[in-house]
Formats: structure tokens, sequence, C-alpha cells
């Protein structure tokens, strides 16, 4: 399984993979039970791990940067259920760079669930950068497509203008 096919899915608990994508939705596996079915755009958002992105005092990094420096830490990684002080703590220790008052509790409770539920299937995290760098190496690369997100906007709808009709006279 790539990393480049795994996604988040708004309002489901866990990670899935991408298994295609249609005009109204996608099909999707689970990473955590293999369960497979179909999600639908109308009440759904999709969200690829490689395009989601952490806010730090510099630029913002890339989630996958994150996992890596997880993954090489020597501190030992929190339940995801950990209080929010621990949580804290461990991030503090391992990415120093990340801006705490933008990213909440519960965001990084949901990075720790996420990098033990891709460290438990055996899932290799891979950067942007690493991937453009073998994409160039390697002709053989398949386009996964991705699928339609309709971005919701938070503007009330306004009501529109009565329209103006003529009578026209028969003659």
């Amino acid at each position: 399984m790539d990393y480049n096919k795994i996604v988040s899915v708004s309002g489901m608990s866990g990670l899935f993979e991408l298994v295609s994508s249609k005009s109204d939705g996608a099909v999707v596996r689970s990473i955590e039970d293999n369960t497979t079915k179909f999600v639908s755009t109308r009440q759904h958002n999709f969200s690829h791990l490689e395009s989601i992105e952490v806010f730090t005092v510099k630029d913002n990094t890339n989630l996958s940067e994150l996992f890596e420096a997880m993954k090489k830490s020597s501190e030992k990684v929190p339940d995801s259920k950990a209080d929010n002080k621990a949580l804290k703590s461990y991030f503090e220790k391992v990415y120093p760079d990340l801006d705490f008052e933008r990213v909440y509790a519960s965001d990084m409770k949901k990075m720790v669930k996420w990098f033990h539920i891709l460290t438990e299937n055996k899932i290799e995290i891979k950067s942007k950068q690493s991937e453009e760098g073998t994409e160039a190496v390697s002709p053989d690369t398949t386009a996964i497509p991705k699928p339609v997100r309709k971005e919701t906007t938070h503007v009330k709808p306004q009501k529109a203008a009565p329209r103006k009709i003529e009578s026209r006279g028969v003659k």
C-alpha cells in the first residue's frame, strides 16, 4: 500500500486507502479492518495525507515530515488517548517548531492515531520531495485519480432579487 493512496474522510474515524474515484464519490478501503465501501462527496470530504500541512512557527510543513520526525525520535510515542499536556510535551521534544497556538490537542491526537495506524500496517511514509525525486527516475509510476472534492463555503445564500415580469398585450 502506498502512502499517496491514503486518505482521511471527514466524519469517519481512521485512515482509508483510495481504491477508485467516481464523479459523485470514491470507493475506499479501511486500513484498520479492510472493509470496502462507497463514500459520497455530498456528505464527506477527502484529504490525501500527502497534501495535509501542519502549522509551524516558520513555514507550514507537510504532515509526512512530522511523521518522519516522530519515527526518528527516541521519545516514546504516546497513546492517542493521552492527556493534552502529555501530547504537547511530546511534540515539543519531537518537533519544537510546531505552532501550538494553532495546532490544537485534538489535531495532535489525530496525528498520533494516524501515525500508529501507519506504523502498525507497515506503510512507508514518503514526503513529497522524496516522491518528486523518484518520479523523475521511474517512468512506470501510475497516476492515482484524486476524488472530486466539493469545497464548502460558509456564506449565507442570498435571496434572488424578484424579477420584473413585463406583460405584453395580445393583439
